[in-house]
C-alpha cells in the first residue's frame, strides 16, 4: 500500500523539545487550523522521544462522553490483570514496559473503587499524582490530550473542564511533576481558553499551522510535482497538509493535478453555498446579506486583524470556514480552499 510519509515539522517539534527539556511550569495549548497536522506532528513525536520521557496519549477525537463513567473509561487504561491495593508498587511495576499507552494504567480494582465513590474527581486525580510522582523518579511524565474541547462543556458537579485544569496547573506549575499538552481544532474553544483568567500565567499556547510555501515545495518536491503542478497545488490548497496529502495520492495514481485542484475548489464552493440553503430553509438564524458581508473581508485580504468576535463571525468559526487565533487576534479562512471558495461566492453574486 502506497503511503504518504511525515513531513517534518522542524520548527514546532524544535520548541516542544525544547519545553520537553525544562521543569514542568506551564500548561501547553496546541492549537491550528483543523487538518493542519497537529495530531500527525505529535504521533510522530511520540515516536522519538528519548527513553527518558513516558508518553501518555489520550485522544477523546470521536469520543461521545456524557458522564463521569465515559470519562474515566477514556483517561484510564484498565489492566484487567492487574489487582494492586498500592499505586506506589504498582508504578513500580509499570515502569520496565511502560511504552506509550493510550490512557493512563490503572489495575481493575483501583479503578472500581474510584468509579464507586461519590466524589470521583477527587479520588480520580489522587490517583493520576501518585502514578506520576512513582514514575518521575524514574522518567518524566507527558501527558497530552487531544481534542480536549469535546469535554468543554460537560458539567458533572460544575463544569468538569475547570477541574482538569486545576489538576494540571497543581500537576506542572506547583508541583513540576508532569508535561501537559492540550490539543485543539476548535479554535473558538481556544479563544475561549486564552481568555480564561484561572490560566493567566499558568500556560502557553503554541500555533502549528499550515506549511508555508517552502515548505510546501519541499514537500512536493519529494512527490515528483513540476513547477506547474506546484504553483496549481500552492495556489489551490497553500499549505493545508491533507490536501497536499491528497493531490501526491492523486499524482501516484496518475491523475491530473489541475483537475484534481479544480474539482476540491468546486467542492469547498458547494460547500459554503449550502450554508444559503439552510439560510433559506431558516435553519440559520444570520441573513444571507449578514455572511456576505463577513465573507466581504476577504475580497482582498487573506488575514484580518479583529478587535471583538461578532456572532457572524463564531457562526463561520463554528462551521469550520474561518479559523481565529485569539493570541494574534487574527481571523482568516480555515485554508486556502476555503479562501477560493469565499471568493467564488462572492462573484457570484
Amino acid at each position: 500500500m502506497k503511503r504518504i510519509k511525515f513531513h517534518d515539522r522542524k520548527k514546532e517539534i524544535k520548541e516542544i523539545m525544547n519545553i520537553l527539556d525544562t521543569e514542568p511550569s506551564l500548561i501547553t495549548f496546541i492549537y491550528g487550523p483543523i487538518n493542519s497536522g497537529k495530531t500527525t506532528m505529535i504521533s510522530h513525536l511520540i515516536e522519538q522521544l528519548p527513553e527518558d520521557y513516558a508518553p501518555f496519549y489520550i485522544n477523546l477525537r470521536g469520543r461521545f462522553i456524557t458522564d463521569y463513567e465515559d470519562f474515566l473509561n477514556v483517561l484510564f487504561e484498565i489492566d484487567e490483570k492487574g489487582v494492586v491495593d498500592n499505586v506506589t508498587e504498582y508504578a513500580r511495576s509499570m515502569l520496565n514496559d511502560l511504552g506509550t499507552v493510550s490512557g493512563i494504567p490503572i489495575p481493575v480494582n483501583l479503578f472500581e473503587q474510584i468509579f464507586e465513590k461519590k466524589d470521583k474527581s477527587k479520588d480520580m486525580f489522587k490517583y493520576i499524582e501518585q502514578f506520576f510522582t512513582e514514575i518521575s523518579k524514574n522518567r518524566v511524565p507527558v501527558l497530552i490530550i487531544d481534542e480536549l474541547q469535546v469535554i468543554g462543556d460537560l458539567k458533572i458537579d460544575g463544569l468538569l473542564i475547570y477541574k482538569l485544569f486545576n489538576f494540571f496547573i497543581r500537576l506542572t506549575k506547583e508541583l513540576h511533576l508532569c508535561h501537559i499538552f492540550a490539543v485543539s481544532s476548535d479554535s473558538l474553544f481556544i479563544e475561549q481558553v486564552y481568555s480564561e483568567a484561572m490560566l493567566q500565567g499558568r500556560s502557553r499556547h503554541l500555533l502549528v499551522d499550515d506549511f508555508n510555501k517552502v515548505d510546501t515545495m519541499d514537500f512536493l518536491n519529494k512527490h515528483n510535482f513540476s513547477d506547474k503542478e506546484k504553483e496549481l497545488t500552492w495556489n489551490c490548497c497553500g499549505g493545508k497538509p491533507i490536501c497536499l496529502v491528497e493531490l501526491a495520492n492523486a499524482k501516484m495514481n496518475g491523475k491530473d493535478i489541475e483537475s484534481e485542484a479544480k474539482m476540491l475548489v468546486k467542492i469547498r464552493t458547494s460547500q459554503i453555498l449550502s450554508i444559503f440553503d439552510e439560510i433559506s430553509l431558516g435553519k440559520v438564524e444570520h441573513s444571507e446579506k449578514d455572511i456576505i458581508e463577513e465573507f466581504k473581508n476577504f475580497e482582498k485580504e487573506e488575514i484580518i486583524q479583529y478587535a471583538r468576535v461578532n456572532e457572524r463571525k463564531i457562526f463561520l468559526v463554528g462551521r469550520n470556514v474561518l479559523f481565529i487565533d485569539p493570541v494574534q487576534r487574527t481571523i482568516k479562512p480555515q485554508s486556502k480552499l476555503n479562501l477560493l471558495a469565499i471568493r467564488e461566492v462572492i462573484n457570484s453574486e
